[in-house]
């Protein structure tokens, strides 16, 4: 059974460099326009586009085969994309110049590609070398590096729509021999392009990274270059069994932190809102509110709510900013203040802690919990939005490296457990205590006061 008219798979299987593969023959750049030619000629409906491993015929690549004819495709390219989806798709005639119908050629092609494989594999095995994906580990904080400098020195800005390494190092007030190895670097990451010794910047990377850009994201991602440096004594943090660096945080850092939470906010801060029964609440307080992303989400979506942050000193100036931008300025109040110690206040209908309890340790966060029953009215909820690791804290990946986070830059933190969260809020007065799985990395727990 096929639902769709045509359903096409594409190879995308990436190899080492120097190994001929459909992507470094630009199957990537096929499958995007392909994906854009559906939309243009109206057959997106109509034709499922499915990336696929090797097909064994890599040096025919870029390696596509559309069914349900099983017509098999060579050689693609993205200047061939339109007459593909124009006659085939469309039209029902085969672009018989790339059809490969040689079908005893085509196995015997594919049969020895897998053999050839399976040797080196066994070869590489016996030899006792280091896979592939364990080498590539060790060294995957190269290119995370590479591009965390360029957003340190703001080089997407400096090539802006174009210039030379000397140029782009008179900006950055950088070395130009060191200027134009980054850039070559950069290039071949596919974030910058370079042409005829003049380097520009890619699509994503003039999205992304640059100030002119309504999706910028270079004020969050510092803030991932400043763990980056915290994340270099991870060796003597498991010695010594908590944060051996320092903690204090210039204004860049907090500018920086507070961006990368916002950003992080805005995307969540919808599927957050749906999750909590809203219908009754008509005060809010929110522990550590940071940019105040979700304050302004409950204010908007829940007609007379009002809310109150409360957060540190730094932070808060730049919270009030948002509100005023928002306009809820009306609705959504700050408060400076310390979670733990000075008081939150009485008969709240919902506390949230977002990203909060991952930089307490588990005293604090019972104490936090407690204080937070205290506070809410009866039937008042709970919410806590963290990363939640399974029972056995080994996933998911994402919130077991974060505990490492938290290791390397507080002095008592981690991530913790459903069971552990869920023991908190009942210890600290809660019933009806549950979690709430939302997509991406974090998730909530949500409990009610009794």
């Amino acid at each position: 059974m096929e639902p769709f008219r045509h359903h096409i798979f594409v190879c995308t299987q990436e190899k080492p460099e120097g190994v001929t593969s459909c992507p470094c023959n630009g199957s990537w750049r096929v499958l995007q326009a392909l994906e854009r030619e559906l939309v243009a000629q109206g057959l997106d409906d109509e034709v499922q586009v499915t990336t696929c491993g090797c097909l064994g015929l890599c040096d025919e690549g870029p390696i596509l085969i559309v069914y349900p004819e099983g017509i098999w495709y060579q050689k693609v390219k993205q200047e061939d994309v339109r007459e593909i989806v124009g006659s085939h798709l469309r039209s029902g005639q085969v672009v018989a110049r790339l059809a490969w119908n040689d079908a005893p050629a085509m196995k015997k092609e594919s049969t020895e590609h897998r053999d050839r494989y399976r040797a080196m594999v066994k070869a590489k095995d016996e030899a006792g070398v280091l896979p592939d994906d364990l080498y590539e580990m060790t060294r995957s904080f190269m290119p995370s590096r590479a591009l965390l400098t360029a957003l340190e020195l703001d080089v997407f800005n400096a090539v802006g729509e174009g210039t030379s390494a000397a140029g782009a190092a008179r900006t950055i007030h950088a070395d130009p021999r060191a200027t134009e190895m980054l850039l070559n670097a950069l290039v071949s990451l596919k974030l910058l392009e370079k042409r005829d010794g003049t380097f520009f910047n890619s699509a994503r990377s003039a999205r992304f990274f640059r100030d002119a850009s309504h999706d910028n994201a270079r004020d969050g991602l510092l803030h991932i270059a400043n763990i980056w440096h915290r994340w270099s004594t991870l060796t003597e943090c498991v010695r010594a069994g908590t944060s051996v660096a320092s903690r204090d945080r210039d204004d860049a850092a907090v500018k920086a932190f507070i961006a990368a939470m916002d950003r992080n906010a805005r995307e969540r801060a919808g599927a957050v809102v749906k999750a909590v029964a809203t219908s009754s609440i008509k005060r809010m307080l929110d522990l550590g509110g940071g940019s105040a992303a979700y304050s302004i989400a409950f204010a908007r979506a829940v007609p007379g709510l009002k809310s109150e942050i409360l957060d540190l000193g730094e932070v808060v100036p730049l919270a009030q900013e948002n509100i005023r931008k928002a306009g809820l300025a009306d609705r959504v109040k700050t408060r400076v203040g310390d979670m733990l110690h000075d008081p939150l206040g009485k008969d709240y209908g919902l506390i949230l802690a977002s990203q909060i309890c991952h930089m307490f340790s588990e005293d604090e966060n019972r104490k936090l919990f407690r204080r937070a029953c205290d506070a809410l009215a009866p039937k008042g909820q709970f919410v806590v939005q963290d990363f939640i690791l399974e029972p056995s804290k080994t996933a998911p990946r994402a919130a077991a490296l974060f505990a490492l986070n938290m290791l390397v830059g507080t002095r008592a933190g981690s991530t913790y457990s459903e069971p552990e969260y869920a023991n908190w809020m009942r210890e600290a007065g809660f019933s009806d205590v549950r979690r709430v799985r939302l997509p991406g990395p974090s998730g909530l727990m949500i409990g009610v006061r009794e």
